[in-house]
C-alpha cells in the first residue's frame, strides 16, 4: 500500500503536472541505462525557495558540461518550480529535487545529440533532524570520478561511501581524500578550523560548488572571520579543532569524532555555533543580512 504522500504529491514531468503515482518514465531513457543525467536539490524555507538563482546556475554548468540542452528558459523554469511548491502546499520545510536526463534512445554509448531530454520535477519535505550535537565520520579514499563538479545522477560511488561510513561506526559521512588533500563529503562540503582560521576547499573539478558552501563563505567573510577556500591537507583534517560538513537539506552541522577520535573537545565548537547563527539569520532575513552586515564591515 502507497503512503499518503506519494498518492498525493504532484510532480512535474515533461511539460506536465500530475500526480507522483502517475509519473512514468521509459526503461530506455538514458538516466536509467547510463546514469547520463543532472539533477539538483534546492530547500524551501517558509514557502519560499532558497538561493534559487545560484542553483539555476549550477544546474546550467552541469548541463553544459554534459552537452544536454533542455529547452527551456530560466524564466520557464522559475514559474514551473514556484508552481510545484504552490500545488504541494506544507507547513514544514521542504526541497525541490529536479532531474535531468539526456533522454530515451536505444542503449548505444554514442548518443544523438537530436534527442529530447527528460526533465522531472517533486517537491518533498525535508525530513527534520536534529544534529545540534554533532555528528560522527570516517576519512575515506575519494573513488569518485573527475568531473565531481558536474552534479550527475551518477552516484553509485557516494552510495557505497555512506554505506560504509554507517556500518564501519554508525557514522552520518565520509570525508574524502584524494592524493593526500581533503575534497569534500560523500553527500556533503568539508569544513574545518584550525587556529581561528576557518577553510573549506577550494573549488576545483574535484569538489561540488555547494551552494550553502559557497553561502557560508560569503556570511562569514562579511561577519569579520577569516574564511579562506585553500587546499587541505588530510593531517590538517586529523589535527583540526572544529570540523563542519554543509548541504542544502542540512544545513551546517558540526563533525564531533572522526575516525573514532574526538574533533576538538567533542562537541560542537564556537566558530560552529557563530556560522550556524548567521545560516539562520539568512534564512530568515535573506539578502538583507549580507546587506546589513555589509555596512558594518
Amino acid at each position: 500500500m502507497q503512503p499518503q504522500d506519494f498518492m498525493l504529491r504532484i510532480v512535474y514531468l515533461n511539460g506536465e503536472f500530475l500526480p507522483l503515482s502517475e509519473a512514468k518514465v521509459s526503461v530506455l531513457d538514458r538516466g536509467f541505462t547510463f546514469g547520463d543525467g543532472v539533477y539538483e536539490v534546492i530547500p524551501v524555507f517558509a514557502g519560499n525557495i532558497f538561493r534559487l538563482d545560484e542553483h539555476m546556475d549550477r544546474l546550467a554548468n552541469s548541463l553544459a558540461g554534459l552537452n544536454i540542452h533542455i529547452g527551456i528558459s530560466r524564466a520557464q523554469l522559475k514559474s514551473i518550480l514556484t508552481e510545484l511548491v504552490r500545488r504541494n502546499p506544507a507547513t514544514c520545510d521542504r526541497q525541490l529535487y529536479l532531474q535531468v536526463t539526456r533522454g530515451v534512445t536505444e542503449r548505444d554509448h554514442l548518443y544523438d545529440e537530436s534527442v529530447t531530454p527528460t526533465f522531472f520535477a517533486m517537491c518533498k519535505a525535508i525530513k527534520k533532524k536534529d544534529f545540534s550535537a554533532g555528528v560522527s565520520a570516517i576519512t575515506h579514499e575519494d573513488i569518485r570520478w573527475k568531473y565531481c563538479h558536474i552534479k550527475s545522477t551518477a552516484l553509485l560511488a557516494s552510495v557505497l561511501l555512506k554505506k560504509l561510513a554507517k556500518d564501519t561506526a554508525n557514522c552520518q559521512e565520509a570525508i574524502l581524500i584524494r592524493s593526500g588533500m581533503v575534497t569534500e563529503g560523500a553527500s556533503s562540503n568539508v569544513f574545518i578550523v584550525a587556529d581561528d582560521v576557518i577553510k573549506t576547499p577550494k573549488k576545483d573539478n574535484n569538489v561540488l560548488p555547494g551552494i550553502t558552501r559557497d553561502l557560508m563563505v560569503e556570511l562569514l567573510q562579511l561577519s569579520g572571520n577569516v574564511c579562506q577556500e585553500t587546499d587541505i591537507t588530510e593531517q590538517e583534517l586529523q589535527q583540526a579543532g572544529e570540523i563542519w560538513i554543509s548541504g542544502s537539506t542540512i544545513g551546517v552541522v558540526p563533525v564531533v569524532n572522526l575516525n573514532g577520535k574526538k574533533v576538538g573537545s567533542g562537541k560542537p565548537g564556537r566558530y560552529w555555533r557563530q556560522a550556524r547563527e548567521l545560516y539562520e539569520a539568512y534564512k530568515i532575513n535573506g539578502p538583507h543580512t549580507i546587506q546589513q552586515q555589509d555596512c558594518v564591515v
